[in-house]
């Protein structure tokens, strides 16, 4: 049952992460767009650590 519980956490941990990065490059694509790269991806970052937690929480 432990090992089980590992692997979830794995999972979502692997997920959180993914959106994460996913967020960041989203938020970079639309600072180059708009002439503002490192606001961009200062935001993508920031939407991305609330999803990835969101995402772990959720668990």
């Amino acid at each position: 049952m432990e090992n089980q519980d590992q692997n979830n956490n794995n999972i979502w941990g692997n997920i959180g992460s993914k959106v994460f990065i996913g967020c960041m490059f989203v938020g970079m694509g639309i600072g180059m767009y708009m002439d503002k790269i490192s606001v961009g991806t200062l935001v993508g970052m920031g939407v991305g650590f609330i999803a990835s937690a969101l995402l772990k929480a959720k668990q």
